[in-house]
């Protein structure tokens, strides 16, 4: 499928997905959507804390670099593990101008060595920061009660449904610890009813610049 990268309303870029007039990351504000949906609503909720964290869609990496960047302000250490059955291209990813919008130059090194590592290989970026890239189909993830967050980042509903399905939401409930949570922006009915069937107690929050409403379930 064609793709184009596009700058959304905060000055960050995004992939654009032509066929399907679907983005990576929100029109109105790439950061600010990553900022409030995954990190106010999700991360900061483990401060001084060490959490291991699955995210469903790797992506472009921005939810993990600001991820890495805001831990160190919370104290934290982090396992994170990021799931991505299509990885970007090296051109889109020299595209992405979060280096230069979130001031953290600095992280260069930490933002490059995301995309360079290899896929399965667990790397450790920092003393508190480890990252695994599994090149893997939601579908087949299978991880028994090992992590405390999840930042689901799918596609949209109304371009792949089957991946907000109650199957999937099964995994996803399976692969969390007890007490723990997963974060998404979505906030459509259909998608909180299947949630709610595999066993998640389900709050409706305010949502990110452009989105009236997001999803926090608690497991």
């Amino acid at each position: 499928m064609e793709r184009e990268i596009i700058q959304t309303l905060d000055g960050s870029t995004t992939i654009h997905i032509k066929e399907w007039n679907e983005c990576y990351h929100s029109k109105h504000g790439a950061i600010q959507e990553a900022k409030h949906v995954f990190i106010k609503n999700g991360l900061a909720l483990f401060p001084n804390q060490k959490i291991a964290i699955l995210e469903i869609g790797f992506g472009t990496g921005l939810n993990a670099f600001i991820t890495f960047l805001e831990a160190q302000k919370l104290g934290q250490t982090i396992d994170y593990v990021g799931v991505e059955a299509y990885p970007i291209s090296d051109l889109e990813l020299q595209s992405m101008n979060y280096l230069e919008e979130l001031e953290a130059s600095d992280s260069k090194a930490v933002f490059e060595k995301m995309h360079a590592i290899n896929w399965e290989e667990k790397m450790e970026l920092s003393e508190r920061f480890s990252l695994t890239k599994r090149k893997q189909f939601f579908e087949s993830i299978d991880d028994i009660e090992k992590f405390d967050l999840i930042y689901f980042d799918a596609f949209g509903y109304r371009v792949q449904p089957e991946l907000w399905s109650t199957a999937i939401f099964e995994k996803m409930y399976n692969a969390l610890k007890p007490n723990s949570v997963l974060v998404t922006y979505a906030a459509r009915g259909v998608v909180k009813r299947s949630m709610i069937e595999v066993g998640f107690t389900v709050e409706k929050l305010a949502g990110p610049p452009g989105k009236r409403e997001m999803f926090r379930a608690r497991k």
